[in-house]
């Protein structure tokens, strides 16, 4: 059973952070990081072409993670593979040793650095909850036995920021249902979108969620989320606040924003853990973590 598996079964408070594959070949950027946050977080997950723009792929940077003994989080879209290439990667992934899945359905290419690129989108992403699901208990999405069974503990995504937020409980259900083990949110800005989600939520038994978090370093940043990344709402009065402050106040600003709504998520056990996205320095994260008082 993995950390992460264990921790969240056990009600644990988990930190994991999103680490975005390097545009190339040369992965030692990557592995310095990686080496960096080694004892500071319980996870890391590497993005699958994030924004549909190209990078290496997840599952070797998963790998290579696990070479170092550090446990990774495979995410996978729906949007580059059909259902054959689904199955057949994640057959492989779980032949490295990978056990860790967050499935998503992924950006259209038109957001991304290729966009003559054909969506595939063969399934979306609560079918292939329910294709791991099956994998999990040795067939295939059609139900034809599989040589043994993978063992995948499966996260999905959900956004608490939905306006109306309606589509997004009934989409939560409905992954719940086909076997998602834990959900990772959007990121959160507003923590009463996040309560308005949990008390939802909160009806069913089992539920294990990880609120998405970003650490505000820079205007440019900040505007380029707001503006280019499909499905995040950053509320106006943030965006107002921050253009107001200078260079240094945003950073300063940035951490103690995350880590006033991770503090509010512990104290008030509205949530499982939190996933620190976009991190681009480990400082960040050391800073952030020394700010909840945890593990520096």
């Amino acid at each position: 059973m993995t950390l992460l598996r264990t921790k969240l079964l056990n009600d644990d408070f988990v930190i994991t952070v999103e680490i975005t594959p390097p545009k190339g070949p040369d992965v030692t950027s990557m592995l310095d990081r990686l080496e960096e946050l080694k004892y500071l977080t319980d996870a890391v997950n590497f993005t699958d072409n994030p924004s549909a723009r190209m990078r290496l792929c997840s599952m070797a940077a998963c790998k290579l993670a696990l070479e170092m003994d550090f446990e990774p989080v495979l995410q996978m879209t729906c949007r580059d593979r059909n259902r054959i290439a689904i199955q057949s990667d994640l057959l492989g992934a779980h032949a490295l040793g990978i056990r860790n899945l967050l499935v998503m359905t992924g950006d259209h290419p038109m957001w991304g650095d290729h966009k003559e690129s054909k969506p595939v989108y063969d399934i979306d992403s609560s079918i292939m909850i329910k294709l791991v699901k099956n994998l999990n208990e040795g067939k295939d999405l059609h139900g034809n036995s599989l040589l043994g069974k993978t063992d995948f503990f499966i996260g999905a995504v959900v956004n608490p920021n939905a306006e109306p937020i309606l589509p997004q409980l009934k989409r939560f259900e409905q992954k719940l249902k086909l076997g998602a083990d834990f959900f990772q949110t959007q990121m959160i800005f507003e923590i009463d979108n996040l309560k308005r989600f949990m008390d939802f939520a909160n009806k069913f038994d089992r539920v294990k969620v990880i609120v998405g978090l970003i650490i505000i370093r820079t205007k440019k940043m900040l505007n380029y989320i707001a503006e280019k990344i499909p499905g995040v709402i950053v509320p106006r009065w943030l965006i107002d606040k921050v253009s107001r402050l200078n260079d240094d106040d945003i950073e300063r600003f940035g951490i103690d924003f995350a880590s006033e709504i991770t503090m509010e998520i512990m104290e008030n056990k509205l949530a499982n853990g939190v996933h620190i996205m976009a991190i681009s320095k480990v400082d960040e994260v050391k800073k952030f973590l020394n700010c909840i008082k945890i593990r520096v």
